[in-house]
């Protein structure tokens, strides 16, 4: 992702609070917010369709440059949003901001690298975790943790302590927990059901020959 992505421009809510100011902000295109942090907290005013334009990439573990009009550059993640789906709009956003030097403690989403070797014998791949708590400082902070599944072969798992993760990042999470594993596919038994049709049908076709007449 490119820096301006990484980057959100605001402006600092100083009236007009309330269910009513806030719905005038969303007829003129922009999104009441609040930032909460090591301050009290900051209310802002953001773009909606700046905001829209960059929210998919943005996870729980993006660092953004959060641009406040008047006031200095502020890091933070996008803690939540609050959407209408009916409407097709965001009408709230809070922002936490980090401070630097202090640890952070956030979910990273994990992508699978490689091609086990299982899969080749006619395994299938299967994730089980898709995302793990960790922390570390904000500069350290990582997009994704990758996990190699290369070498696992048919029944073999990869597990958290496994895992290879640049220094100063500490997972919170078991040791033991499995990231991936290759599984065999087993093949369905026929459905009861199609069993059960199947021998009704063959006792049919035997009564229905016993019965009929014997040509001469």
């Amino acid at each position: 992702m490119s820096n301006d992505k990484k980057a959100l421009s605001a402006r600092l809510r100083t009236a007009d609070f309330g269910s009513a100011g806030s719905r005038r902000l969303l007829r003129n295109g922009e999104i009441p917010a609040v930032v909460y942090g090591k301050n009290q907290p900051l209310h802002i005013i953001v773009n909606a369709h700046e905001f829209e334009m960059k929210k998919s990439g943005f996870s729980e573990s993006t660092l953004i440059s959060l641009n406040v009009e008047g006031e200095a550059t502020h890091n933070v993640f996008v803690k939540t949003y609050q959407e209408d789906l009916l409407r097709r709009c965001i009408h709230h956003i809070d922002f936490f901001e980090v401070t630097a030097g202090h640890t952070v403690r956030t979910h990273v989403r994990v992508e699978l690298e490689g091609n086990p070797v299982g899969c080749r014998q006619g395994g299938v791949l299967d994730q089980v975790i898709h995302e793990l708590e960790i922390e570390c400082l904000p500069k350290d902070l990582p997009e994704v943790i990758k996990a190699d599944v290369s070498a696992l072969d048919i029944n073999e798992a990869l597990r958290v302590e496994q895992l290879t993760v640049p220094a100063g990042i500490r997972i919170h999470e078991d040791p033991e927990a499995t990231i991936a594993t290759v599984r065999v596919v087993k093949e369905e038994a026929p459905a009861a059901d199609e069993s059960a049709e199947s021998a009704e049908s063959t006792e049919t076709t035997e009564a229905t020959a016993a019965a009929a007449p014997e040509s001469k």
